[in-house]
């Protein structure tokens, strides 16, 4: 994750593009893991927040969608945008 330095820092700022510590247990890294593996699972953050001087970061497994969704909720949208444009 890129976390940009803080501008009025000094020499104590670290590379944005570091590699950052899971910090999970062994047993519930290996559980992520074997989902990712098996499932075609993928961990997306959903929210990112400071917590004192650390940075903590929510996960969630999610699915991705199969090319039918994708198409109706791209109809969806196109819809929703010719009626916002028919009200103006």
């Amino acid at each position: 994750m890129h976390i940009s330095p803080y501008e009025q820092g000094n020499i104590f700022n670290t590379d944005p593009k570091r590699d950052r510590k899971l910090l999970l247990h062994k047993k519930q890294i290996r559980k992520l893991y074997s989902k990712l593996q098996d499932k075609g699972l993928t961990l997306i953050p959903t929210k990112v927040y400071f917590s004192g001087k650390n940075l903590k970061v929510e996960i969630a497994l999610a699915k991705g969608k199969k090319s039918f969704d994708k198409r109706e909720s791209i109809a969806k949208r196109d819809a929703e945008r010719q009626m916002h444009r028919k009200e103006y």
